[in-house]
């Protein structure tokens, strides 16, 4: 991975969905750090605030990326700072764990709606935006977007929906000069595990099997991933259409 120089993030705004928590905290703190005006968004005020103590470059904006009404109020916060939004890092994302007989269509429309139309809801919005200037999308996925498992199905198959989403944007979106790209993070050291209602011992049992299984003997963590999606986003990269697998050579165990 090449580094970026941090002059290239000095007058640039980003949005990082989901960034109250793991993967969204660590890539809001780490664009920060690099120069980056930077506004997470979630749903849970406590949580970005205390992603915004990590930082003054970090502002936080409580929202819903599914709900069509909230959209239009994160994009107005992002601007309000330097008039500008260049990157949207679409990381908000929710599980709901069970067999195929046992999901409920609450929980299946949950999970479509933050994964998959939340995206699509605020690329829409920030997108005149970001082809002003140029400007980036990188999604989040998950190596299960394309290994299969039990229990998860639709989880899997509403992150198959961003990659796809990813490669088809990037054609569509490359004339204007917005590029879309991609991370795949496998099994990441998160709050996602408690979130998605597994008691303790379930989250231990499954945290032991995953490291098990994966090549490099360990789970990642958020500052694993950080860094690559500041690279997919920086400015002056040529890369565009590409879903980057994080994690530890699970995708190929």
């Amino acid at each position: 991975m090449i580094e970026d120089s941090d002059s290239g993030w000095a007058e640039r705004t980003v949005v990082v969905t989901g960034g109250g928590s793991g993967i969204g905290r660590a890539v809001a703190v780490d664009l920060a750090e690099h120069g980056a005006d930077v506004l997470v968004v979630g749903r849970r005020a406590a949580a970005l605030t205390a992603t915004a103590s990590h930082h003054p470059g970090i502002r936080a904006h409580v929202a819903d990326v599914g709900r069509p009404e909230d959209v239009t109020t994160i994009i107005e916060a992002a601007l309000t700072e330097r008039g500008r939004l260049d990157v949207l890092v679409n990381n908000a994302g929710t599980g709901r764990p069970a067999a195929l007989g046992d999901i409920t269509p609450d929980d299946a429309t949950t999970m479509w709606t933050t994964n998959v139309l939340g995206p699509v809801l605020l690329t829409q919005a920030a997108l005149p935006h970001l082809r002003a200037g140029g400007g980036s999308i990188v999604n989040v996925s998950s190596t299960f977007g394309a290994k299969p498992a039990p229990g998860i199905s639709v989880y899997g198959a509403t992150k198959a929906a961003v990659e796809q989403l990813t490669r088809s944007w990037a054609l569509e979106l490359a004339g204007l000069g917005v590029r879309v790209n991609a991370v795949a993070p496998g099994p990441t050291e998160s709050e996602a595990l408690a979130a998605m209602g597994l008691s303790s011992d379930e989250i231990a049992r499954l945290e032991a099997d995953e490291r098990a299984r994966i090549p490099l003997g360990r789970r990642g963590r958020p500052e694993d991933v950080a860094p690559w999606i500041r690279a997919l986003a920086d400015p002056t990269s040529w890369v565009t259409g590409q879903v980057v697998g994080v994690d530890g050579g699970y995708a190929v165990a």
